[in-house]
């Protein structure tokens, strides 16, 4: 594949629509198929399994299908599981997800992550090369792998605070301690 081609393919590939996933319950391998049309992967990228869908399932991940059968709101958070996990841990996945506030209106969430993906996917074909020389390509890929760097250690501080942070509604932990005391 040429620079050319690549950022063709990040400028003009998203997942489909939250209205465009299909409406009708798929089976497990049915959402397996699908779900290859959903990534743009790359070199190295994992391919999803059955056995990782029951482990996003038994981990609180994915809600549980519907009998043995998948709905679009699987799909919405299984496109969004893929990718995320490519740089987050499952662990750090889940907890990014489980704090986004929307996250109970499947359709609002996922409208928002492809909208931030499309962006970013952008953002990241602009600093691809002009040319295909080994020289651009070797310093474009190192600066794009030390963005993803900061990145993804700015993610994981943001995630550490979230896990400290109370919820909405709840005491910080000093107003408990102090309740505690009295």
């Amino acid at each position: 594949m040429s620079v050319e081609e690549l950022r063709r393919r990040m400028e003009e590939w998203q997942p489909a629509a939250y209205d465009a996933l299909p409406d009708i319950d798929l089976y497990k391998d049915q959402v397996l198929s699908y779900m290859q049309r959903q990534q743009l992967t790359g070199a190295g990228a994992d391919e999803l399994t059955g056995a990782m869908i029951n482990n996003y399932i038994k981990s609180g991940l994915l809600p549980r299908p519907s009998g043995k059968r998948y709905q679009r709101q699987h799909l919405a958070a299984l496109t969004a599981i893929c990718q995320l996990k490519q740089v987050l841990s499952v662990g750090d996945t889940s907890a990014l997800l489980s704090a986004q506030p929307d996250l109970a209106d499947t359709a609002s969430f996922y409208t928002r992550y492809v909208a931030r993906l499309g962006e970013a996917l952008h953002r990241a074909a602009a600093q691809l090369p002009e040319q295909d020389d080994r020289d651009a390509l070797a310093r474009c890929a190192l600066e794009l792998a030390v963005q993803s760097y900061a990145s993804q250690l700015a993610a994981r501080e943001l995630l550490g605070l979230l896990a400290a942070a109370p919820a909405a509604g709840e005491e910080p932990e000093q107003g408990k301690e102090k309740k505690n005391q009295r």
